[in-house]
């Protein structure tokens, strides 16, 4: 979805169109969901954190499971630009896989990791019931864990990564850790060691 402004169906006027910034308006509803999840979000809240009319909303996204898909994207194409910035500071496939281990845990720490991952909240709370969420989840996963794998096999040709770990093995508990790490920033103590945990799962490549 491009961040461009979008006009408001639901002007003043059909000449005088309102207008808002989509990727604002995402970046508002992400934080809502991710605090409050998505059954947990009303579209009172919706609107407030928005900016928008409740008929702005419907009549730009169609319903709230349309604002929820869209925020989703919106999650995930951002995150993934900020994470490869840092991955392409990386030069082997263990100094990758250290990027995305970092990269996972320092936003498990402090404001944004109490406010909570909106695919790992997706995942718990919607997949098992919503096929469109569910894909949307899996799908991510899937390439997610593969990316890992890819870094794991990078660096074992690198050298940076033993050649006696098993790739397929270490991607998806690589993978585990970062989706643990998240749930721990929401859910533990403020000055849980998360930074220094990865440290602790570099080792998973000695």
């Amino acid at each position: 979805m491009t961040d461009a402004p979008l006009a408001a169906r639901s002007s003043r006027s059909p000449g005088r169109p309102r207008e808002f910034d989509v990727g604002q308006t995402l970046d508002a509803a992400i934080r809502v969901f991710s605090e409050r999840g998505y059954h947990g979000t009303s579209i009172n809240e919706l609107k407030e954190a928005m900016g928008l009319t409740a008929g702005s909303i419907y009549k730009a996204f169609k319903d709230k499971h349309a604002v929820f898909l869209a925020a989703f994207d919106r999650y995930k194409q951002v995150r993934g630009d900020l994470l490869n910035v840092q991955l392409a500071k990386a030069n082997t496939g263990r100094e990758k896989i250290a990027a995305l281990l970092r990269f996972y845990a320092e936003a498990a720490c402090g404001e944004t990791g109490r406010r909570g991952c909106l695919a790992i909240g997706a995942a718990v709370e919607l997949s098992l019931f919503d096929p469109v969420v569910a894909e949307r989840v899996e799908g991510h996963n899937a390439r997610l864990v593969q990316r890992i794998e890819g870094f794991i096999r990078d660096g074992q040709a690198d050298g940076s990564v033993s050649a006696s770990v098993d790739p397929a093995a270490t991607a998806l508990a690589v993978f585990s850790y970062l989706m643990g790490v998240r749930i721990a920033g929401k859910t533990g103590r403020p000055d849980l060691p998360l930074l220094a945990s990865v440290e602790a799962a570099l080792k998973l490549l000695d």
